[in-house]
This record gives structure tokens, sequence and C-alpha cells, in this order.
């Protein structure tokens, strides 16, 4: 069973950093690439940042790539965002997401999120 555990969250002022953690199990880390989303109540999923199954390629939405980075550990079968500089368009709630292929297209999984809100 995919299990997807979230944690890093809080309350920060503006300019200040998080680093989020996700541990994953239930699945073999290493051959899968690894993503962050987010999303705000009432608003849909926006995907925030992924990585390859190595940690060699980094992918960001426009909006956070000078500001953030995603990073992970296959060894500890985790991956991390570290975000900087945060504003308060940045409060949502964020999951790492894991895309599966299936023979009917795609299935993703979440963890239950962890709740980052930027507030001065």
């Amino acid at each position: 069973e995919v299990r997807l555990v979230e944690s890093g969250g809080g309350t920060v002022q503006p300019g200040n950093s998080l680093r989020l953690s996700c541990e994953a199990s239930g699945f073999t880390f290493g051959d899968y690439a690894m993503h962050w989303v987010r999303q705000v109540p009432g608003k849909g999923l926006e995907w925030v940042a992924g990585i390859n199954w190595n940690g060699a390629m980094e992918y960001y939405a426009d909006s956070m790539k000078a500001r953030f980075i995603i990073s992970r550990d296959n060894a500890k079968n985790s991956v991390y965002l570290q975000m900087n500089s945060l504003k308060p368009e940045d409060t949502a709630v964020y999951y790492c997401n894991l895309v599966v292929a299936t023979t009917s297209g795609r299935r993703d999984y979440r963890g239950q999120g962890t709740q980052v809100t930027v507030s001065a």
C-alpha cells in the first residue's frame, strides 16, 4: 500500500523559509519521479515542483522557480521542498504526489498534506 506522509508545515512571516518533508513507503521509491502540489481551499490543485527518479532533474512552476528547491534522498525514501522568500500567496496545503501509470491512464497518490501559512 502506497503511503506518503508530509511534514514540516507551519506559520511563518513573509520572507521566511520552511522545509517540507515527505516520507514514502509501500513502493520502490527510487523507481519514481516525485512531485509537490498545493491546494488553497476552494481552488484546484496547483503543481509546484517535480524531481526525477535519481534527483538529476528538477522542474518548477514559474512562480516558484527562483524560490523553491526540490530534492530527494532515495536511501531515506524521502522527498523535500525547501521554500525560501515565502509570500502570503504561498499559503496552502502542500502535498507530495506520486504518479503511477495504469492501463487506463494514471493514478495519483497523495498524503494528508501539511499546512503552510504565510502571514505577517
